[in-house]
């Protein structure tokens, strides 16, 4: 695809763009766009191909390198996946590859960044495994300094508090890492495993580049929840855990220095009385803390829930239809204004508005077409430290 968006001062002139990472089958590679600072509109600039199936992006801290898990394996000849780390431009947000290296295990399907900006750290949802790979000087990638592979007990099928009729059974034949989320404060790790229904807890050892459980090494959801994703409230000592086998939402409070985790609420992400299958995919919270949002496969809803304010507990307000199915990743993009909510199996991605002082969601009647979406993440051109901000050429 070639830049087909129109130039300085036009129409999708603003200064945030938007990269979608997409499965190649049908989406090709990394997707950019500008997006519309009046409508949220998403304006197509190009397409940058090369890594296969990037499902998962994450900047540096430094926002000049965004990396992008390869959701496969045989890298190298290996079982292993891979990791590709890619330069962006601070005037146009461009992106050029530095290198791939690989992510120590099958199949990765998620990734972050330390605070810091000297670790990587990828969850192997094939290999059941978590790695951690240093960041050199130049924002490159070495090898993994240490992979640990996760054991335990394997949850049951369904899970205990599905829906009744649930047929959510995605990954309870072994470990499958699908999380590794650093803390806000970089000492610790937190990965979900959806196999063993836990939440592991790693202190890292930022000299060695090595994983540590933690004292209390995980803490257990419910029996075949399969937690999938987390997101931390922003005051700090809260965290929301979404369950993909069970559509439960649990509340879990965060002991920042040491990482022990204890679950205080579980609530569903389903209207009351639903019944079948559904599979939760993402979790998304507001900047000022008062809105959680989970997105629900099959129901092709977001559910929303009010956060009370100290973060310890939520409270259902509602779902809202995404307009496509199965949608696998939603954000809101930097200004707050916006949601994306990107569909799997429609090949899509649709606009929200959100409402400032409730959080509510109103579709745009805007719809971007990709296929088979997987991650969306915003770069703020006029954020950088550069200088004046630059539209992204024409």
């Amino acid at each position: 695809m070639g830049d087909s968006a129109p130039g300085p001062g036009g129409r999708g002139s603003g200064t945030t763009v938007a990269y979608v990472g997409a499965y190649t089958d049908r989406g090709k590679g990394i997707h950019l766009f500008r997006v519309d600072p009046a409508d949220g509109g998403l304006v197509p600039w190009k397409v940058v191909d090369g890594p296969p199936n990037p499902s998962a992006l994450a900047f540096a801290p430094s926002r000049k390198v965004l990396y992008a898990v390869n959701e496969r394996s045989g890298f190298g000849g290996g079982p292993a996946g891979s990791v590709a780390a890619l330069a962006v431009d601070p005037a146009s947000g461009d992106l050029r590859p530095l290198n791939t290296v690989s992510s120590g295990g099958a199949g990765p399907t998620h990734l972050s960044v330390d605070p810091g900006g000297r670790f990587v750290y990828v969850a192997n949802y094939g290999a059941g495994s978590t790695a951690v790979l240093p960041v050199r000087p130049d924002g490159s990638l070495d090898e993994p300094s240490d992979v640990q592979s996760i054991e335990g007990p394997l949850g049951p099928q369904p899970a205990r508090d599905a829906p009744p009729g649930s047929y959510a059974v995605s990954g309870h034949d072994a470990p499958h890492a699908h999380m590794a989320q650093i803390d806000p404060g970089g000492r610790f790790l937190l990965v979900c495993d959806l196999g063993t229904d836990r939440i592991y807890a790693y202190a890292v050892d930022h000299r060695r580049g090595t994983l540590t459980p933690a004292a209390q090494p995980f803490v257990q959801a419910s029996p075949g929840a399969g937690p999938r994703h987390l997101v931390f409230h922003p005051g700090g000592g809260w965290l929301y855990s979404l369950n993909e086998e069970s559509s439960t939402l649990d509340v879990v409070r965060y002991a920042p220095e040491s990482a022990a985790l204890t679950i205080r609420q579980s609530v569903s992400t389903l209207p009351a009385g639903f019944a079948g299958t559904n599979y939760p995919s993402e979790i998304a919270i507001s900047a000022d803390g008062r809105t959680v949002y989970a997105a629900n496969r099959l129901h092709d809803t977001i559910a929303l829930f009010a956060v009370d304010a100290p973060g310890d507990r939520v409270t259902p307000r509602g779902h809202v239809w995404t307009r496509g199915s199965y949608p696998r990743h939603m954000a809101i993009e930097p200004s707050g204004r916006f949601m994306y909510v990107l569909h799997s199996r429609s090949d899509n991605i649709t606009t929200f508005a959100v409402a400032p002082e409730t959080g509510d969601l109103s579709f745009t009647g805007k719809y971007t077409p990709v296929g088979n979406p997987s991650q969306i993440a915003f770069l703020d051109l006029s954020a950088r430290p550069e200088g004046n901000p630059a539209p992204p050429p024409s």
